[in-house]
């Protein structure tokens, strides 16, 4: 008859030199480089041949930036002046594109069912037809802390933010006209929109 103990020490040696052997012999690795090649035709190419192998060049595009018909390309940076936040306002409600309008909108501190009805509000607006933007500025106080009539302008021009921007829209095709007031807050340096 056997003894048990034979096999209990071949079941923990059996494994201890699978693991010993694998660790002796030394891996190969399996190396490709991965060339970004761009074709004659301007169209990007990723290979493991040289690219002129294959009738490319080992380059880098030029960016499309400033040719005709080149597709908007994702900015990561914001509207640091009220101009390029106008121009993003513009573009977004042009092109009926709520995602692109949502991008310049401030979205801290809203719990998630806001965020939900003002996207909803958002697409209402990229939706309507834009006629014209407009700045908003701060009413003026009077001497004695009263508020004077809006139409009213002094004589010496004091420069001052709009603290909002008044959309003008036409509600679908029809010349009804559409108004809406969104409020402006710069925060980290970039302006931002809120409803």
């Amino acid at each position: 008859m056997r003894s048990p103990r034979p096999a209990f020490l071949t079941g923990l040696l059996l494994p201890a030199c699978a693991v010993a052997l694998s660790t002796a012999i030394p891996a190969t690795r399996a190396h490709a480089e991965v060339h970004r090649c761009t074709a004659p035709n301007g169209e990007s190419i990723y290979t493991d041949k040289s690219c002129s192998a294959i009738g490319a060049i080992d380059r880098r595009p030029q960016s499309v930036a400033g040719l005709a018909g080149a597709s908007r390309l994702y900015r990561s940076s914001c509207s640091r002046t009220l101009q390029d936040l106008v121009y993003e306002l513009t573009s977004a409600i042009d092109n009926r594109d709520v995602n692109r309008l949502a991008g310049v909108y401030d979205w801290n501190g809203m719990s998630s069912s806001s965020a939900f009805r003002v996207m909803d509000r958002l697409d209402a607006i990229a939706q309507r037809p834009l006629v014209d933007v407009l700045p908003v500025m701060p009413r003026v106080p009077d001497e004695d802390g009263t508020l004077v009539d809006g139409e009213y302008y002094p004589q010496d021009a004091v420069r001052r933010a709009p603290v909002g921007l008044r959309l003008e829209q036409t509600i679908g095709t029809s010349a009804a006209p559409s108004r809406t007031v969104l409020g402006l807050r710069k925060y980290m340096d970039c302006w931002w929109v809120r409803l």
